[in-house]
């Protein structure tokens, strides 16, 4: 089936929510669907589609979350490794889930939703957890929607796609806690910020590039002021940008949190940031963090935040060591438990045998005059193995930025070569895809000895 996309904006109240899930759920079981079944969407954002998403999960039945910028052989290619009992891949076949009997509900999803790895270091993996008893559905529930206070009051706006797993994580606290939800089909700088303005939203997540975007491209100076969360993850927030957002919104607003799709780890308020920046909070209730000889962040997890990778024993059983699980990333914990993040192993640039980690050399070039975005990578050097390189989106100049990073970073740490671009390789999560800035900027990353 096909039909025309939704609307840009849409009002999500948790009364007919409720009827939309009981009614999904029913055409579900109808189709002959139940427990531990899974069903995908690839298909854009839209009330419907949360909807969907909660009608099958408060069934016990696994939504499987596809990313809609997919090319069809890569799409299939993830359907395929899902084996899915249903596929719906737009928006009329969305419709039709609408149309089934009444059927009852869980009072909280019974899963979490099956998401895939964004595979900037490899094959997407898929993020499985099963179904959860009543215990574990509620725990599960609760450490989302307690961690935010969720309630009645509270209207939800959100501006990023549902493949991002954030994005239901949050609206689902908000919608069964009571609030309403408001759905962008897509994020836009000027749609968000007249949902901002006449919608009055109290609380909203965006990515940092997202948020970027707002504050730099709308048509005028948003405004935050009815907002009383705004929670941003999902790649590092450069430090300029933090504060820009800091002095726009009400003391105590601004939270982030760092997690990855596989779980949870730290959360971190606006004073925490500023009193430690560059922080990224410390372990989120119930949790507890530590870092290994290599420098590996390992999070010991509750029950009910355990996962597989789907079909892949061997990946699952390298991420997990007893009850802490990794995702590879890389950091310090100082002597009040506060995380900071020193980028992935898999982003490591060891040059002449000494690691440079491009987290540590972006933070300091993103506070460089003219710089919006900037990436570091590593180019192969036959002297040094790699050499050090960033790709830089702004209007700042290259001898401006060799001072910068000469004041403030050790020569083996300082980028080799500098290239403005236009803009930043990302997967639809908002990380940095260095491996294609490699490949496609190496050329026009000389050796500064003339060896290549």
């Amino acid at each position: 089936m096909s039909g025309g996309g939704p609307p840009p904006l849409e009002v999500l109240e948790p009364g007919p929510a409720e009827e939309a899930q009981r009614r999904v759920a029913g055409a579900l079981e109808r189709a002959g669907l139940g427990p531990g079944d899974r069903v995908a969407f690839c298909v854009g954002s839209s009330a419907a589609l949360l909807c969907g998403v909660l009608g099958a999960l408060r069934r016990g039945i696994v939504p499987v979350l596809l990313n809609t910028t997919l090319l069809r052989a890569e799409r299939d290619t993830l359907l395929e490794d899902a084996q899915p009992a249903l596929t719906v891949l737009d928006h009329g076949a969305l419709a039709a889930l609408a149309d089934g009997p009444p059927a009852d509900l869980a009072p909280f999803p019974l899963a979490r939703p099956m998401h895939y790895t964004s595979g900037t270091t490899g094959r997407p993996k898929g993020v499985w957890s099963g179904v959860l008893d009543e215990d574990g559905a509620r725990a599960l529930f609760d450490d989302e929607a307690d961690l935010w206070g969720f309630g009645p009051g509270d209207t939800h706006l959100m501006c990023t796609p549902m493949y991002h797993s954030v994005s239901v994580r949050l609206a689902a606290a908000a919608l069964l806690r009571g609030g309403r939800v408001l759905v962008l089909d897509h994020f836009d700088a000027d749609a968000t910020a007249s949902a901002l303005v006449h919608m009055r939203p109290t609380t909203t997540f965006m990515a940092p590039t997202v948020l970027g975007r707002l504050l730099r491209s709308a048509a005028s100076p948003p405004v935050l002021d009815s907002l009383r969360l705004l929670v941003h993850a999902g790649s590092p927030c450069p430090a300029a940008l933090k504060r820009q957002a800091m002095a726009r919104v009400r003391p105590g607003v601004l939270w982030e949190f760092y997690g990855a799709t596989e779980g949870q780890f730290t959360v971190c308020g606006p004073d925490e940031w500023a009193e430690r920046p560059g922080t990224v909070g410390r372990a989120r209730p119930g949790r507890r963090l530590e870092v290994d000889g290599q420098g590996v962040i390992w999070c010991d997890a509750p029950p009910f935040a355990r996962f597989d990778y789907w079909l892949d024993p061997g990946s699952t059983a390298r991420a997990w060591r007893g009850d802490a699980f990794t995702v590879g990333d890389l950091g310090r914990v100082d002597a009040d438990g506060y995380l900071f993040i020193d980028g992935r192993r898999d982003d490591l640039v060891i040059s002449g045998g000494v690691n440079v980690y491009p987290a540590e050399v972006e933070a300091v070039l993103s506070e460089a005059p003219g710089v919006e975005e900037v990436a570091v990578f590593g180019v192969d050097d036959d002297a040094w193995g790699q050499r050090v390189c960033a790709a830089v989106v702004g209007e700042a100049r290259e001898e401006d930025l060799r001072r910068h990073a000469e004041a403030r970073l050790a020569p083996y740490k300082r980028p080799k070569s500098y290239v403005l671009v236009s803009e930043l390789p990302r997967t639809a999560t908002g990380k940095i895809l260095r491996r294609a800035l490699a490949s496609s900027l190496g050329p026009a990353c000389p050796d500064p000895q003339g060896r290549g």
